[in-house]
């Protein structure tokens, strides 16, 4: 009866090396290893300890570096502790009930991959959720959806006329599926970690499921479309009250700007419309009927955003239209003002071009008076001139 010891195992390296005869068990007739009860202890057989053991962290998943927070919400509590994406996932469906949400900021191409790869997200999804700058849309992969919102942020200025910047954009994609929903952040402004912390306040509406994150970050976006609207009205206030106010001058420049700002603001807005009625009247929607009722309060608001940005517009397009004629009216006083110095200047240059041409037989050149009574003509019609122009206010 012969002993057998595989000294390649990784597991058994360092087994080979130390073991004496009591920790070696023979073959039994069939030639099978038996599994030793006395084996030595991991500081006998110098086995390599895992990096997690050693007190080393090992290197987390790709995706979880863009992780701004995961958690797994059971009948709309929060459960304890902290998971990874894969490790929340796996928790929920062995459980059957609840879900995941996971919040991400900017992921890149990597990290977006790896999270697709574990929830099951459509290529062209994940794509999307990368390269940004989409407009707002609703997509429906089989019982998942993609929405697209856009965020505007206000960047707070002492004048509108002094200002570079009044509307910052970002981005918010969401995907829900029937148990989890992810988003994902582009952007520094419009943090949802009010959102999630006023949705845990709230079991039974987080016992809705995703629907109920996905009406709540909507709404969030939506409040945020009237807080920004409601800061722009001063400024638009503003450049009225300095357009229509006699004896003052402004740069077109800046209704230019504040124009183009409420351009991207309504780019980011009105196009979110479509979608959100997608979510309450489209056939076969995922989002239930109790959720969808939220959704339409959200459309009223949308709708009262929709129409103060059409109000803007109408007022910077007159502003403008204003703006440029009151120019028009500026200038055309500029040259009659410049035409009529013009005119006062060329009698005097006449008649010394006249006098000036050097011919012999010129009677008023030989008078004792001559001089003088050019004087005399110059300074009369010029005061004339003056005179005139002065009453027609020309000057």
């Amino acid at each position: 009866m012969g002993v057998k010891i595989d000294t390649h195992s990784p597991s058994l390296s360092g087994v080979a090396t130390n073991m004496t005869a009591r920790h070696l068990v023979p073959l039994d007739h069939n030639g099978e290893r038996e599994i030793m009860a006395h084996l030595p202890s991991r500081s006998e057989r110098h086995v390599p300890v895992p990096a997690t053991e050693a007190g080393v962290p090992a290197q987390p998943e790709p995706g979880e570096r863009a992780v701004v927070d995961c958690a797994v919400y059971i009948d709309g509590r929060r459960e304890p502790g902290t998971f990874s994406y894969s490790a929340a996932l796996a928790e929920v469906r062995s459980r059957g009930a609840g879900f995941v949400w996971l919040g991400l900021h900017e992921p890149d191409e990597q990290q977006m991959t790896s999270v697709a790869r574990t929830f099951g997200l459509h290529e062209l999804m994940a794509e999307d959720a990368v390269h940004a700058h989409q407009r707002p849309k609703l997509e429906r992969y089989d019982d998942l959806l993609f929405l697209v919102l856009r965020t505007v942020s206000y960047v707070e200025h002492e004048s509108v006329t002094t200002t570079k910047d009044i509307v910052e954009t970002g981005e918010i994609m969401l995907f829900t599926g029937p148990d989890f929903v992810i988003s994902v952040r582009h952007g520094d402004h419009s943090e949802l970690s009010r959102v999630r912390r006023s949705l845990e306040k709230n079991p039974s509406r987080l016992a809705l499921g995703p629907a109920a994150v996905l009406h709540a970050i909507a709404d969030h976006v939506v409040d945020s479309y009237l807080a920004v609207t409601t800061a722009v009205q001063p400024d638009v206030d503003d450049l009225e009250e300095v357009v229509f106010t006699p004896s003052t001058t402004i740069a077109v420049e800046q209704i230019y700007l504040l124009k183009r700002e409420i351009v991207q603001l309504r780019r980011a807005v009105v196009p979110l419309a479509e979608p959100l009625q997608q979510l309450i009247r489209s056939p076969g929607n995922p989002v239930p009927k109790d959720v969808r009722r939220y959704f339409r309060d959200v459309a009223d608001h949308h709708t009262t955003v929709s129409d103060r940005i059409a109000a803007f517009d109408e007022t910077l397009g007159t502003l403008l239209d204003a703006a440029i004629a009151k120019v028009t009216v500026q200038q055309n006083t500029d040259m009659r003002r410049i035409s009529a110095w013009v005119a006062i200047a060329a009698v005097p240059t006449m008649i010394a071009g006249i006098y000036g041409m050097n011919f012999d037989k010129m009677p008023e050149l030989h008078w004792d008076y001559g001089y003088y009574l050019v004087w005399a003509v110059i300074v009369a019609i010029t005061v004339g001139l003056f005179v005139t122009f002065r009453r027609n206010k020309w000057l």
